[in-house]
């Protein structure tokens, strides 16, 4: 068993965003994606502004990884679908997604202090609901493998069986006296039959809990609010959001709102609620600015700092909020907002694009962790390789897929890891 160490923090994992980010409009249930469907993206302006964002935190915390593109298009998955009738144009794209860039996705992360045998376990999540995001999880647990190789302090897990809907940390919390103590893991779960789907399944979350060990006097099960995954909060995470003992989150975004409290409050009794009320943010609001899809950061001098899309500055309502917050002497001193416009319009935030993996940062893969130089070479390969605009009709096209491939092993190449090939 590996005890507690004081070099144990918070590492935030972010996606770079891949060379076939397009706006296909795929994903069932997120309003953002459907209203850009079709339109242009620009992978390189997309990839620059999530490493600028990473830049931020790193300077920040003094810590930060990343995690890679997965290989697009995948002829595997494109060799198996039938262009035919009226979804032949998003079967062709969904081989091309670059999804994975919303690494919060990628999988379900229990940091050694909470588990049974004191290791930090990671299941990659089945993202079974949609086909575009079911293609990833053997790819990302190629990645998680060499990234968290070092098994005396991390345990990767396989998937959830596909029967039962896994989203990963998205629709999961952990609350805690500090990073490195044993905390309290929160599941958020949806119930079936609503408008859009309810992507993380109760069951799915249970396996989870039970597979990494955790103590069930410790784990709390939540539903969240249909009328809030109707409104488009597809994951928890547009809603809500942990950190340490605070739970940030919007009035509606549970189905028992107070008694989703309770339960938290029994297992963490040191809980602290910063609520939104729907009179100061409405539902629809939260959702569209992605206020709560932020993260929430413990700073060095230990105040806390909600990273917020650029969209939040510019909502009468979100911002009269956050400016009455920093000056309410509450446990959110600093709100700071980031430019992250392409990955905002298929629905991710600051949030959607990073898993946060609680580790001592040395016992993880130095080539997924990030320095000043590290994130100009990430910078340098990114303007050389990745194509500045992608239009809906590129999708399919040979000479895009050559550029987006040539793209992925120039970064890989750089990286040296060559083993993703």
């Amino acid at each position: 068993m590996i005890g507690k160490t004081d070099a144990i923090c918070e590492v935030n994992f972010d996606g770079i965003v891949g060379p076939s980010h397009n706006y296909a409009g795929l994903s069932l249930g997120n309003i953002a994606s459907a209203n850009h469907r079709g339109d242009p993206s620009y992978p390189r302006a997309a990839a620059l502004q999530g490493v600028t964002k990473m830049r931020g935190n790193l300077a920040r915390l003094g810590v930060q990884g990343f995690l890679l593109p997965l290989p697009r298009p995948n002829t595997s998955l494109s060799d198996t679908l039938a262009y035919d009738g009226s979804e032949a144009s998003q079967l062709r794209a969904a081989p091309w997604s670059a999804s994975s860039m919303w690494t919060a996705n990628a999988a379900t992360v229990s940091p050694a202090p909470d588990t049974a045998d004191g290791t930090c376990h990671l299941s990659p999540a089945n993202l079974v609901t949609m086909l575009h995001r079911a293609q990833e999880w053997p790819d990302t647990k190629r990645m998680l493998d060499i990234a968290f190789g070092n098994r005396d302090h991390f345990t990767i897990h396989g998937p959830v069986p596909p029967t039962f809907g896994d989203e990963g940390a998205a629709n999961h919390m952990r609350l805690c006296e500090t990073h490195g103590a044993p905390g309290v893991e929160v599941f958020v779960y949806g119930r079936p039959g609503g408008l859009f789907p309810a992507r993380q399944h109760e069951q799915a979350s249970r396996l989870v809990a039970r597979a990494h060990g955790l103590d069930p006097a410790k784990c709390v099960f939540i539903e969240q609010n249909p009328a809030a995954i109707e409104a488009g909060a597809f994951h928890n995470d547009v809603v809500s959001v942990a950190n340490e003992r605070v739970l940030f989150t919007h009035a509606e975004a549970f189905a028992d709102q107070s008694g989703a409290y309770d339960a938290i409050r029994a297992a963490f009794p040191a809980l602290e609620i910063v609520e939104v009320p729907s009179a100061d943010v409405s539902l629809s609001e939260a959702i569209r600015t992605y206020l709560f899809n932020a993260q929430l950061l413990t700073l060095p001098n230990g105040g806390m700092a909600l990273i917020v899309p650029e969209e939040c500055r510019k909502s009468e309502s979100v911002w009269a909020w956050a400016t009455a917050t920093m000056a309410s002497n509450g446990p959110i001193r600093e709100i700071i907002p980031v430019d992250v416009r392409q990955s905002m319009a298929n629905g991710g935030g600051p949030a959607c694009l990073r898993l946060r993996v609680v580790c001592d940062p040395a016992t993880v893969d130095p080539r997924f962790m990030l320095d000043e130089a590290k994130a100009d070479l990430l910078e340098k390969v990114i303007t050389q390789s990745w194509p500045e605009q992608i239009d809906p009709t590129d999708i399919g096209n040979e000479v895009l897929a050559t550029q987006v491939i040539a793209a992925r092993s120039a970064l890989l190449n750089a990286l040296n890891l060559n083993e993703l090939k």
